[in-house]
């Protein structure tokens, strides 16, 4: 019987006692979801349901305690149900009940904890954006992280999900990423405010590669060109980085299509949002500018569209994306961004509200605070900042993965280096990752010793510590859902490091292969359907975080 199962049952039982009672009060499934108790004496699953409802009703919680264990008592796969305290009842699943998981597990494989919480949801997710004017960074490393695996999380739970990546490639950075590129393309000294770095000029000993009469052009005509050649370069750079940290984008949009007039003469999107948030009433004009009125919806202050001067603010353009967005069909549209942005928070969600939408669903801005990473080195090529790439070589994908989303976005971070390089199981990393490793051991015994999964004997199944490994997977499921629906994938880290302890402490206790000439018996063959489940739930739960299950280590 699984979480959700015994759920239903609960919440069967009491809309029973209700009807009976002729209360008008329904009791969903979320809201009977027992939890597993502290104590494991207390049973496999505790459930606080009769003192939720018995004062809504009129009775007293442990007398509506129990009725409500007279009948689960009576369910089949329940052992026993008992009542503690002023309420609370402690149910117990009998081994065969409990032990049915790990066929489950195996019969679904890579569809196990994956559910339909969320279907029917298409999401727009934005994370990382940086400016095309440089390599990617520390910083950028950890919303890489965390919106990749925040994204399989929203699937898992049944989302339709698209990863957008904003392209910033207009305005004033692009044109000084341009003329620090053509000045170390032409060899000459580069401007006052140039980009630091050497990556600036490799990137101008590309551009003279790509156009070696450069020196000849005119110099508007040279800028222009080299800009773009270096962009373009610089731009598929990112594009492998990313991909070398295992984070995939579906969409990569330029804020430079924003600004383009349609093919036969349309506006532009940006042109076009002002009129359009004017429909929804929310745009006036004042002190020679054309401002959007977006405290009607909890911001600080009005902004400014565009001004007298015609050219248009970076809220313009935010506009703009937004409403590309909206259009696209997609219902919520979730900013990942970074600590320094917590002023967007109150700017996008009433531009959401300016945009007809509803602020409490169809947006969310996640702010990612900042990450230390003690030992890291900065980059040769970029002087003042630690590359992502110098990060992969030094510490790995999986590491950083790992680490980086195992702690909720607005944590600030202080990461020790050699502590993510290390394989002890201080590095929870290589905890997780070494559980996997071990039920791959077992399997390639098994195999050795004539132990294969022929036989299924899930009543066998009595220690405490597979009752306990049993109680973690059947907890996989309801994890994914709350971190797909809380937006917190740490959750899944943090599970997987007690699912791994779980399966350590089993593999001590519980042999999958006999000793000495001990008889091969289905109590073996049972246990290897337990650790190969125990397997395939790390596996899914890692595929999550965007992380490797090795079969060695």
């Amino acid at each position: 019987m699984t979480p959700q199962e015994l759920a239903s049952a609960l919440a069967r039982i009491l809309n029973e006692l209700l009807a009976e009672r002729g209360v008008e009060i329904v009791v969903t499934e979320s809201d009977a979801e027992p939890e597993r108790p502290k104590n494991r004496e207390h049973g496999d699953w505790a459930s606080n349901l009769a003192m939720k409802f018995a004062k809504r009703i009129g009775t007293n919680p442990r007398e509506l305690a129990v009725e409500i264990v007279q009948r689960i008592s009576e369910i089949n796969g329940i052992a026993k149900a008992e009542i503690a305290g002023p309420g609370f009842i402690n149910i117990t699943l009998d081994a065969a009940s409990a032990g049915e998981t790990a066929r489950r597990i195996l019969e679904q494989g890579e569809g196990y904890g994956r559910g339909t919480v969320l279907a029917g949801q298409k999401i727009n997710l934005e994370f990382v954006s940086a400016n095309p004017t440089g390599p990617l960074h520390m910083g950028h490393t950890r919303w890489a992280a965390l919106g990749d695996s925040l994204s399989r999380v929203l699937r898992a739970a049944g989302a339709e999900v698209t990863n957008e990546y904003y392209i910033n490639d207009a305005g004033s950075q692009m044109n000084k990423f341009g003329r620090s590129v053509l000045a170390a393309a032409l060899g000459e000294p580069a401007p006052e405010d140039a980009y630091p770095g050497e990556y600036i000029q490799s990137l101008g000993a590309h551009v003279r590669g790509e156009i070696p009469n450069l020196a000849d052009l005119p110099r508007d005509e040279a800028l222009e060109l080299a800009q773009e050649t270096a962009y373009q370069r610089q731009l598929a750079d990112i594009k492998d980085s990313l991909e070398r940290f295992n984070v995939h984008f579906d969409v990569f949009f330029s804020e430079r299509t924003l600004h383009t007039p349609g093919a036969n003469g349309e506006q532009s999107p940006i042109e076009a949002a002002v009129d359009r948030l004017r429909e929804q009433g929310h745009v006036f004009e004042a002190d020679d500018a054309i401002w959007v009125r977006t405290t009607d919806f909890g911001d600080d202050k009005d902004r400014v569209f565009t001004r007298g001067n015609g050219i248009y603010t970076y809220f313009a353009a935010d506009a703009a994306y937004y409403l590309t967005k909206k259009d696209r069909g997609f219902g919520e549209k979730i900013y990942l961004l970074g600590a320094d942005h917590h002023g967007y928070i109150g700017r996008l969600t009433a531009l959401a509200g300016a945009a007809g939408d509803n602020i409490e669903t169809d947006i969310t801005v996640l702010i990612g605070q900042l990450v230390n990473l003690n030992g890291a080195k900065l980059s040769k090529r970029a002087n003042n900042i630690i590359e992502l790439d110098d990060l992969l070589e030094w510490l790995g994908s999986d590491a950083l993965r790992y680490w980086l989303a195992r702690y909720p976005a607005d944590s600030p971070l202080s990461l020790e280096g050699e502590k993510l390089r290390s394989r002890t199981n201080d590095n929870p990393v290589f905890y997780v990752q070494y559980a996997h490793a071990r039920t791959c051991a077992v399997d390639r015994n098994a195999v050795l010793a004539g132990v294969d999964r022929s036989t299924f004997e899930p009543a066998l199944l009595t220690h405490d510590t597979e009752s306990d490994l049993l109680g973690k997977l059947q907890e996989y499921p309801r994890i994914v859902a709350g971190a797909a629906e809380l937006r917190e994938p740490h959750r899944v880290a943090r599970y997987l490091e007690e699912l791994a302890a779980a399966y350590h402490r089993w593999y001590d206790n519980c042999r999958v292969i006999p000793l000495g000439e001990e008889p091969v018996s289905d109590l073996h063959r049972t246990r290897l359907w337990l650790n190969d489940a125990a397997g395939q739930v790390i596996r899914n739960g890692l595929d999550l975080l965007g992380v490797s299950a090795p079969e060695r280590l």
